[in-house]
C-alpha cells in the first residue's frame, strides 16, 4: 500500500517593507510663569510618561565638611511634604502608579517621574509639592544618613567602586569637589542633618533655574494648564546659578596598586580627561572609542579575551563629567575591566599594544562601518521608551546643549571617516598620558607591572 504524503500549505513569507526614516525627537519650549523652563515632547502611543526635572544645583556649591548633601536632599524628595507624611507620600505615589527617584552628581540634582498618562494629574501635583515644600523631617534625614553611611563600606569592597574612588583621587586636585566622592565619605556624611539639607534647597533649588522635560502621549492632556496648576505652584528667588570652576586634571603616566592581598582578579581602570560634547571632536571621539573597546568585536576585546583569554570583557567609554560651552567642561575618558591576578602584567602589556598599535596603524574602514551601524542603526530602538527620550533631554539641557544635538550627533557620526576616529581615539589614549588604577593583590602584581615602564607604581591600602 503506498503511503500517502501529506501536503503542507505555507503562508508567504513576510516582506520587510520600506525603512522610515528617522529622527532624535524635537522637543518644544516653554518657560512657566515661575521662571522653570519646560521642555515637552509628544510621543503618540507612549501611555506612559516621563518627567524629568533638573535643578541648578553642582556638587561643587555643597558647603565644605558637608559632601553627600546633595545626595541627602536628593533622597529625601521622596521622604514626604507639607502635605503628607513620608508615609503617605509613599502610598499617593503608589496609587497613580508612578516612581520618582532623584539623584545627584557634579552638574547638579535631577529628579525623575513616570507615571501612566491618566495619572498625570496627580503625579504632577505630587512631584510639584516635593519640590516646593519638601518635608525635610528630623527622623527622615536621620534615617537616610544612615542608609548612605551604611552603603560606603559595600562601595568600598566593590573593586569597580574602589577604582574609580582612586581614579578621581588621583586624577584632579585635592581641593576639587572632582576629586572626591560624590556621594561623600563616612566623615562628611555623618556631619549631615535636617538644618543642612534645608540650608542647601533653600539656597539652591529654585523654579528660575530649573528646567522640566515631559515626554509621552500628550494628546488628551492640556500640559500648560496642568503644570501652571502643579509645577507653576512652586516659587523661590532668581538668584544666579552657582559658578563651578573649570576641570583641571594631572594625566602623567603613573600606576597606582590599590592592594587587596589575595584577590584573585585586578579590576583595571585606566582613563583621563578629554573633550566634551561642546568640542567638534566629539562624535569622532565616541566613533573612536567604540572602535577601541565599545563593543564584543572590539580591538581590546579581541585580543584580551578572544586571543588571549585573559578577561570576560574590556571596555573603552568617554562619560561627561560636567559639560559647558566655555571651554570649563571635560569628559572622563577610560577603559575598564578585570582579568585574573597572574595575568595582570601580561595583559597590562598587550593593552598597551593595541593602544600603540592603533597609533601607528590606525583603524580600518570595516571597524569604523561596523562602529557607524551599531552607534547609529540602533538609535530608534535605544529611544523606544518616553524615559529614554526625557533623560537625553534632560542630559542635553544640563550639558548645555542646543535641543537638536543628539539629531545632529547621528549624521555626524555618519559622516565621520577612519582617519578622523582614528586620530579622535589615539588623542584621546595616549600610551604615554594614562593614569591606571589597579585594585587587586599587590604582593603579585606590583613587580610584572614595574617591569612594563608604563609609569611610576605606587601602592596604596585597599
Amino acid at each position: 500500500m503506498t503511503e500517502q504524503l501529506a501536503v503542507m500549505d505555507f503562508h508567504p513569507r513576510p516582506q520587510a517593507g520600506a525603512a522610515k526614516p528617522w529622527a532624535f525627537p524635537a522637543p518644544q519650549r516653554g518657560t512657566l510663569a515661575n521662571g522653570l523652563t519646560v521642555l515637552r515632547c509628544d510621543r503618540p502611543g507612549q501611555q506612559v510618561v516621563a518627567v524629568e526635572v533638573n535643578l541648578e544645583a553642582p556638587l561643587d556649591a555643597e558647603p565644605a565638611g558637608l559632601d553627600g548633601v546633595a545626595t541627602i536632599m536628593a533622597r529625601a524628595f521622596n521622604e514626604g511634604t507639607d502635605k503628607h507624611s513620608a508615609e503617605e507620600f509613599a502610598a499617593e505615589l503608589e496609587r497613580c502608579g508612578a516612581t520618582l527617584d532623584a539623584h545627584a552628581d557634579h552638574p547638579g540634582v535631577r529628579v525623575s517621574l513616570e507615571v501612566p498618562v491618566s495619572r498625570l494629574p496627580k503625579a504632577l501635583a505630587l512631584l510639584g509639592d516635593a519640590l516646593r515644600a519638601p518635608a525635610f523631617a528630623d527622623g527622615e534625614i536621620e534615617r537616610l544618613v544612615r542608609n548612605r553611611l551604611d552603603e560606603i563600606p559595600h562601595e568600598s569592597a566593590n573593586p569597580a567602586r574602589r577604582a574609580a574612588k582612586e581614579l578621581s583621587r588621583q586624577l584632579f586636585p585635592a581641593g576639587a569637589r572632582m576629586s572626591r566622592p560624590r556621594q561623600g565619605t563616612e566623615e562628611t556624611v555623618a556631619a549631615i542633618d535636617a538644618a543642612a539639607v534645608r540650608a542647601f534647597y533653600e539656597k539652591h533649588v529654585r523654579p528660575a533655574t530649573g528646567t522640566v522635560v515631559v515626554v509621552g502621549d500628550l494628546s488628551s492632556t492640556d500640559l500648560d494648564a496642568l503644570l501652571e496648576d502643579t509645577l507653576g505652584a512652586w516659587t523661590g528667588n532668581t538668584a544666579e546659578p552657582h559658578p563651578v570652576s573649570p576641570i583641571t586634571a594631572d594625566d602623567t603616566g603613573r600606576v597606582v596598586i590599590v592592594d587587596r592581598p589575595g584577590a584573585v582578579q585586578t579590576q583595571l581602570l585606566i582613563g583621563r580627561t578629554g573633550p566634551d560634547k561642546h568640542d567638534r571632536v566629539w562624535a569622532a571621539q565616541i566613533l573612536g572609542t567604540y572602535c577601541l573597546g565599545g563593543t564584543l568585536t572590539s580591538r581590546l576585546d579581541r585580543v584580551l579575551r578572544e586571543e588571549k583569554g585573559y578577561t570576560y570583557g574590556v571596555r573603552s567609554f568617554a562619560q561627561v563629567l560636567r559639560s559647558a560651552p566655555d571651554g570649563t567642561g571635560a569628559a572622563m575618558l577610560a577603559i575598564s575591566g578585570s582579568v585574573d591576578t597572574p595575568n595582570t602584567g601580561p595583559a597590562l602589556d598587550d593593552l598597551w599594544k593595541v593602544l600603540r598599535t592603533l597609533a601607528e596603524e590606525g583603524l580600518t574602514d570595516a571597524e569604523r562601518d561596523t562602529a557607524v551601524q551599531n552607534l547609529v542603526g540602533v538609535a530608534p530602538l535605544k529611544f523606544e521608551t518616553a524615559a529614554a527620550v526625557a533623560s537625553t533631554l534632560a542630559d542635553q539641557v544640563e550639558q548645555q546643549l542646543p535641543d537638536d544635538f543628539q539629531a545632529q550627533l547621528y549624521r555626524r557620526l555618519a559622516e565621520t571617516g577612519t582617519v578622523e576616529a582614528t586620530a579622535a581615539v589615539v588623542s584621546a589614549f595616549p600610551a604615554d598620558r594614562l593614569v591606571t588604577i589597579l585594585v587587586g593583590d599587590a604582593a603579585q602584581i606590583e613587580e610584572p607591572v614595574r617591569a612594563l615602564g608604563i609609569g611610576e607604581v605606587t601602592v596604596v591600602t585597599g
